[in-house]
């Protein structure tokens, strides 16, 4: 007996009737790994303790044809111990997704939130490697909440719009 959503006894027609998100290819599109002030930062880290650690996050999209959609999930940090710059990264990773049967209003929510949920734990994975191979202790980043951020990107880009020219 087959699995139960192939009821049908088609899978690819079965699988076609709701919304789908598959994810075609994904690569690192840049990064970039600066380690400044070794060696003397990393003997200065281990005797003083933990840096400072800033990240930002974004994430942008391109659409590849009709049902297709380049999200690219930006992560660009910054570790500094009394002002000094001990590492900086920037990686810049991407994925292309088909995404079918999703409603158009919902679409650009499905692009923004579930499509850099899923590229996320890639790129968290190499940012650590890459701090790791500088001889750091490697940095895994905190999940991030793709939803409030998409929320958070989309009140500024309402508020950028209700602000009158100057």
């Amino acid at each position: 007996m087959g699995p139960m959503a192939n009821e049908n006894g088609n899978g690819a027609a079965a699988d076609q009737q709701g919304p789908s998100l598959n994810t075609l290819v994904q690569y690192i599109k840049d990064l970039s790994f600066e380690n400044p002030n070794a060696p003397r930062s990393l003997t200065q880290q281990q005797q003083q303790g933990g840096p400072q650690i800033g990240l930002q996050v974004n994430v942008h999209a391109n659409a590849l044809g009709e049902n297709d959609v380049e999200t690219i999930l930006t992560l660009e940090g910054k570790a500094t111990l009394n002002d000094e710059t001990l590492f900086a990264f920037e990686l810049s990773y991407a994925g292309v997704f088909r995404i079918l049967g999703v409603p158009q209003e919902q679409l650009h929510a499905v692009v923004m939130i579930d499509c850099p949920r899923l590229l996320f734990p890639f790129a968290r994975a190499i940012v650590a490697e890459a701090v790791r191979n500088g001889g750091f202790p490697p940095l895994y980043i905190d999940p991030i909440d793709f939803a409030s951020l998409y929320r958070q990107r989309l009140e500024e880009m309402q508020a950028q719009q209700g602000m009158p020219n100057a």
